[in-house]
């Protein structure tokens, strides 16, 4: 078993608090991604399930054993970094052999693995390369062997594509997906960007200032948002919210449910003026000006016009308290939408 458990995980650096108060549970065999902007205390978290920083307070448990006190080469993991952290001395045989060298493994079974796991990821007519030879998707290939020869019960990766190119980054994307499928080992991975988190997470934990905000799969993170700062950190363009439209009541709709015709049911209309027009492959983006504020809509529909009324259904409005937690959409709220419709209109 290699699920991770951490119980009232407490850090703080110098007078600034990181973590005051973390508690995660992280299954066996997930790909489980930490998510969030720079200083949310993502990275510091990883580091602390590696054992390279130690908590002020709390438990850490990898499988059924308690971690908190165990250097980082006995917690059976393996960390993958931003920047590869490779000897640049040597190639990539030998820095992959290097770990396997530390544990006195026979040279015959390093020989074994280092070529099955070579073949896996792809780097077999590299092996006599140094890392200055490589290219930037090599490299961080180089740095998950290296990591994958030591069998490890836990991959620990932070922030490694961020290096990359966009179109390269995709491609690793897919690759580190299929890696996990074919390994079934755990996974955790930090990252600020929300398009790594979506695509490759069984699970996303999103992160603000130390606490976790959500911690769901990624459908039920986009779709069923618990607070506003989770509805306008996920999704691209992120949500829109209306704070004047009710008293006491923010209203909340995603881009793409806006519409410019309108549906034979809907819960609020409002007129907007399109400032710009994006076009994106098979969809474009509006950013628009409206009475309540600017919003983002994202439609396949052409539109010239520079006014226009937009519409949207009930099924699509989403009502956050003032302290940001989601609240029920009550008749009460469809009513003042209602309301608020015609008056615009």
């Amino acid at each position: 078993m290699s699920g991770i458990i951490l119980r009232g995980i407490k850090k703080s650096f110098g007078k600034d608090l990181i973590i005051p108060d973390l508690h995660m549970e992280i299954e066996d065999g997930s790909f489980t991604v930490m998510v969030g902007p720079s200083g949310c205390g993502k990275s510091t978290t990883l580091r602390i399930i590696a054992g390279l920083e130690k908590p002020d307070e709390g438990e850490v448990f990898i499988g059924d054993n308690s971690v908190v006190d165990v250097d980082p080469g006995k917690r059976g993991i393996a960390m993958v970094f931003q920047n590869y952290a490779l000897y640049p001395n040597m190639n990539v045989y030998a820095n992959m052999e290097f770990g396997l060298k530390n544990i006195k493994m026979p040279k015959e079974r390093r020989a074994s693995i280092i070529n099955e796991v070579s073949e896996i990821v792809g780097l077999t007519p590299y092996l006599s390369r140094k890392p200055s030879q490589l290219s930037g998707g090599q490299r961080q290939r180089v740095a998950l062997a290296r990591a994958m020869v030591k069998s490890p019960k836990v991959f620990l990766m932070d922030e490694p594509l961020s290096n990359l190119d966009a179109k390269l980054r995709a491609q690793m994307r897919i690759e580190l997906i299929q890696l996990h499928k074919r390994l079934g080992t755990t996974f955790v991975y930090v990252t600020h960007d929300q398009v790594e988190a979506m695509s490759m997470g069984d699970k996303i934990a999103l992160m603000d200032k130390g606490i976790i905000k959500q911690y769901s799969t990624p459908k039920e993170m986009y779709h069923n948002p618990q607070n506003k700062y989770t509805a306008q950190f996920i999704g691209t363009p992120p949500m829109n919210i209306f704070a004047d439209i009710i008293p006491d009541v923010e209203i909340g709709f995603r881009p793409e449910k806006i519409h410019f015709r309108a549906p034979e049911e809907h819960a609020l209309c409002i007129l907007g003026e399109i400032l710009t027009k994006e076009q994106l492959g098979a969809e474009l983006n509006y950013l628009v000006q409206t009475k309540h504020g600017r919003i983002m809509i994202k439609s396949e529909d052409d539109v010239d016009d520079t006014t226009s009324r937009l519409y949207i259904k009930k099924e699509h409005i989403f009502a956050f308290a003032p302290n940001g937690s989601r609240a029920p959409t009550t008749d009460a709220v469809l009513d003042a939408l209602a309301r608020r419709s015609e008056e615009e209109a």
